[in-house]
């Protein structure tokens, strides 16, 4: 089943659905056939190397950071499905004209990993949806954009690797599709994707480990060192969120990028990074917390609120809030 029909027959679900989520779920989707075909080519024309710009994190901007960008805001901005957007290489939020002003809210990065791109390592692209708070003849503001992770309509992520893949969540689970290159369309192949209870694999940035609270020194340690008659987790870590999460899902296990002595409230991005993923791993059947509190309950404040992440199995996930609330306790 290609995913244009699999979005028709969940339209059909709906009597009272009027096509334009699934006109807006083409239109991402044919944003990320375009960026796909651009990194497959992106040595031959030309497309690595830095920008000479720096984004709203402070990351150096790459060739394809902008080109995805510019895509994802042009295809979205022409569907007029959409009423205002949020992305990561903006430092404002994305306005839209009145008259292409839809009902839908879509924050996105438009290429996750970026930091990889030159060494040919997989990268992708992450997108929340939510549905606008304001009045059509008003217009959107940021407003629209600051909801918390549970009023997401919808979420996913399109992974640039050895084949391009779309994994998309809905209310009703999680679906991946694999862009096969001879029909231009993306295929249902992982139907119904269910993360398993607990893993086997931590992904953390073990360069950072000199940052760490205790709870996250303490649960890696423990991982590295069980006890006896336990197998230690293996390390998986990519350090690009699309591939390290999709990987977790799979297989199972945790990801981990928390906050830490450097960097207290976390470097991930609510709206764009930490929401999308979050709900795509709980609608999966895992869990996604910053620790102390679930990633999805956070109330942003602005575009750009940065949170620690720590997301997976449920029973691995569990263990390190179990770790945070000892150590807390016993303060």
């Amino acid at each position: 089943m290609t995913l244009t029909r699999f979005l028709v027959k969940q339209q059909q679900q709906y009597k009272e659905a009027s096509g334009d989520f699934t006109i807006l779920l083409t239109s991402i989707q044919t944003a990320c056939k375009f960026i796909s075909s651009k990194v497959r080519k992106a040595g031959i024309a030309n497309l690595y190397g830095i920008h000479g710009t720096e984004n709203t994190s402070g990351d150096t901007v790459k060739k394809l950071d902008v080109l995805s960008n510019e895509v994802f805001i042009n295809t979205l901005r022409e569907s007029h499905q959409v009423a205002i957007m949020a992305s990561e290489e903006d430092e404002e939020a994305v306005q839209v004209d009145l008259d292409k002003q839809g009902k839908y809210v879509v924050s996105f990065d438009p290429l996750d990993g970026s930091s990889n791109i030159d060494a040919n390592v997989s990268i992708g692209s992450i997108w929340g949806i939510w549905k606008r708070k304001s009045e059509h003849k008003d217009g959107a503001t940021v407003a629209d954009l600051l909801q918390n992770g549970d009023a997401q309509v919808a979420a996913g992520y399109c992974l640039y690797g050895s084949s391009t893949q779309i994994v998309l969540a809905f209310e009703d689970g999680v679906n991946g599709f694999t862009l096969d290159p001879s029909l231009g369309e993306f295929i249902l192949t992982h139907p119904n994707i269910r993360i398993p209870k607990k893993g086997a694999i931590y992904s953390i940035n073990e360069g950072n480990a000199q940052y760490w609270e205790e709870p996250i020194t303490k649960y890696v340690h423990n991982k590295k060192f069980p006890e006896e008659g336990k197998k230690p987790y293996s390390l998986r870590y990519v350090g690009s969120m699309v591939a390290d999460v999709h990987r977790t899902l799979l297989y199972g296990g945790i990801f981990l990028y928390p906050g830490d002595k450097k960097s207290p409230n976390g470097k991930l991005r609510v709206l764009y990074e930490v929401y999308p993923m979050g709900y795509i791993v709980e609608k999966a059947g895992g869990k996604a917390s910053n620790g102390n509190k679930r990633l999805l309950d956070i109330e942003p404040k602005k575009i750009h609120e940065r949170s620690g992440v720590i997301m997976g199995s449920p029973e691995d996930v569990d263990e390190v809030e179990k770790l945070h609330h000892d150590i807390k306790k016993n303060q």
